[in-house]
């Protein structure tokens, strides 16, 4: 079993910034999948950004070049840098992880945990 704590949302004005995190606990893999998805009221869940144990990272379109995913490998905790938010980026924001290679399921990373959400709330 793996747990996994977010924090770090909140509320911003459009063009601010915020910056999210997830603790791991439990029995993590020395080979893994972390990252992020989102879900907005009415809308499916789509994944935001992942990385892998080897360091490889992978951006949604809609979040390239605003968003940066990175990474404690002493602890494996997860950070979510949001930059030039914009009020589409408003949703519930999910940690996940999953123990091998990062899979891919309708172009969204499957998430074998995943933790509580943590909501961010953009405003125009």
């Amino acid at each position: 079993q793996v747990q996994l704590q977010e924090s770090g949302g909140g509320s911003v004005q459009a063009g601010g910034s915020v910056r999210l995190s997830c603790v791991p606990s439990g029995n993590t893999d020395s080979r893994y999948c972390m990252g992020w998805s989102r879900q907005a009221p009415g809308k499916k869940r789509e994944g935001v950004a992942r990385l892998d144990s080897d360091g490889y990272t992978a951006y949604a379109e809609s979040v390239k070049g605003r968003f940066t995913i990175s990474q404690d490998t002493a602890t494996k905790t997860l950070y979510l840098q949001m930059n030039s938010l914009k009020p589409e980026d408003t949703a519930m924001y999910y940690c996940g992880y999953s123990d091998g290679y990062c899979t891919l399921i309708d172009n969204n990373p499957f998430w074998r945990y995943r933790g509580r959400g943590t909501q961010v709330t953009v405003s125009s």
